[in-house]
């Protein structure tokens, strides 16, 4: 097995040898200069830097600075973004809400609807909030994880624009689709659990293409729907596939599962779904679950430690060293970049200064 292939396999993660580390303090303090250039206020700009880059301090970085910066920025240079959205609650029960975002980018936006579901679970139990006419929201598990300090479960999902092809099609119809769910424990981490509904995001993919690296056989597929089942070097023309790859591999059920999502984000909010809506339009769903609601919030936390445990006691398979947990490799990769660094390909951070000088927003890396 090749080399490259092996290092894209290990979470697409690009080498250290490609890498230039930047400290997270001087990567929000540029983003946040950024957003404010684009016309984002400061408060909001400060909401937007925290969101992307935790995402890179966790090692999510399909959703982080490498993949994402540009194309808010680009967003908002082209009009498809609104700096300023005047978002709405136009339709609320006890326990529920449902947001017109008025365009307002969803890293920004997210946060305050997560916000809203807390409250209400505070009150109610639970507490959903469904938001339409956004844009992309980023690191799912930033929201849900929101409701950890409250002694709540956190669950967020959102539809986004056609990248995925249906089992058996042709033509993409559906997004990446993720699902985030937090749940806390008492003295092990919170499970922290953000999957895409595709076998992977479409941003890990061109970070794959970036560092010049191999997909896997069973990533995706050509540009008429056949799934490449061979490593190989992603080509101009490609498309997701559902988690599972082919009918025979159980893509019916990350198809399944990515109308799932699509349903409670748009058909639930009254918005158009992922064929119809516009490519700028992402649709969000939103949920807090207080667990004081249902059952001893202290017997549920020590439950969790002890599943969390029993989980990680799983004695390993051949050829593997442990059994983990969701949120694992995240947690492992927050504790090395919060003292090292997040590691960025040295083209990115040439994109940063480039776009720094051209912003306006001093520098120092």
């Amino acid at each position: 097995m090749p080399l490259r292939l092996l290092a894209v396999q290990d979470n697409f993660k690009v080498q250290e040898s490609d890498a230039i580390r930047v400290s997270s303090q001087d990567l929000k303090h540029i983003t946040r200069e950024l957003f404010q250039k684009a016309g984002v206020p400061q408060e909001d700009a400060v909401i937007a830097a925290e969101v992307i880059v935790m995402a890179d301090l966790r090692g999510v970085d399909s959703h982080g600075v490498s993949n994402m910066l540009q194309v808010y920025l680009e967003r908002y240079s082209d009009g498809s973004q609104n700096p300023e959205p005047q978002w709405h609650i136009q339709r609320e029960r006890t326990a529920s809400a449902n947001i017109d975002g008025d365009r307002g980018l969803g890293i920004i936006l997210a946060p305050k609807a997560m916000e809203i579901a807390i409250n209400k679970a505070r009150e109610n139990g639970v507490g959903v909030v469904t938001m339409a006419n956004s844009g992309h929201l980023g690191m799912a598990a930033y929201h849900a994880m929101m409701a950890l300090p409250h002694d709540m479960i956190g669950m967020c999902l959102t539809a986004t624009s056609p990248s995925v092809l249906p089992t058996f099609g042709r033509i993409p119809r559906l997004g990446t689709n993720p699902i985030a769910i937090a749940a806390p424990a008492k003295f092990c981490r919170p499970w922290v659990f953000d999957m895409a509904t595709s076998v992977v995001p479409v941003n890990k993919v061109r970070n794959v293409k970036r560092i010049g690296s191999m997909l896997p056989g069973g990533t995706i597929a050509d540009a008429e729907g056949s799934p490449l089942m061979e490593p190989a070097f992603v080509p101009d023309d490609f498309n997701l596939l559902p988690l599972g790859t082919h009918r025979d591999g159980g893509s019916h059920k990350g198809y399944g599962l990515a109308v799932a999502v699509d349903i409670l984000c748009s058909v639930l909010a009254g918005s158009d779904y992922g064929i119809t809506a516009d490519r700028s339009n992402y649709r969000h769903y939103f949920a807090a679950y207080n667990i004081d609601a249902f059952s001893d919030v202290e017997a549920f936390k020590q439950r969790m430690d002890h599943f969390i445990m029993d989980l990680k006691k799983t004695p390993p398979a051949q050829g593997h060293d442990k059994v983990l947990v969701a949120g694992d490799p995240e947690w492992q990769a927050f504790d090395d970049r919060s003292v090292n660094g997040i590691p960025l390909h040295y083209e990115v951070v040439a994109w940063l200064r480039q776009i720094c000088f051209q912003y306006g927003v001093q520098t120092n890396i």
